[in-house]
């Protein structure tokens, strides 16, 4: 699949599930990370469960990506992870959730919150995508 075309998949839907390599090499449970992604944006998790700590030890990421029903096209994105830790991740954090419709939070409390739950934004630089079928 071309890039660019991912990317447009990808502005238009952002559920997904993020895999990763376990420090033996074998691919982490895609199925207990859910997440939410961004074209251009980064992806907001909560530190420091074992996805952030492999993808410190190994950037390779895998993100499976899906419509809103589930069922339906989906694609597979491939490449390499930077974990953005608080306090740098601050900012993109509010950012991010800036982006998504619905009502404005507290920020004061949204920052609060983002601290208590150790959050960290996650980048994947696109490098491969799929299916080419």
């Amino acid at each position: 699949m071309d890039l660019d075309e991912a990317r447009a998949f990808l502005r238009e839907h952002h559920h997904g599930v993020l895999a990763t390599r376990r420090a033996d090499g074998i691919m982490q449970s895609p199925c207990s990370s859910t997440s939410t992604a961004r074209v251009g944006r980064s992806s907001p998790a909560a530190g420091p469960p074992s996805k952030v700590r492999n993808l410190r030890r190994d950037s390779w990421a895998q993100l499976c990506v899906v419509t809103d029903t589930f069922f339906g096209r989906w694609i597979v994105i491939q490449g390499r992870a930077q974990v953005l830790s608080l306090p740098e991740a601050m900012d993109p954090l509010i950012d991010y959730h800036e982006r998504f419709p619905g009502e404005n939070p507290d920020w004061d409390e949204y920052r609060a919150r983002m601290r208590r739950q150790h959050r960290v934004l996650i980048r994947i630089e696109l490098m491969r995508a799929g299916p080419d079928v």
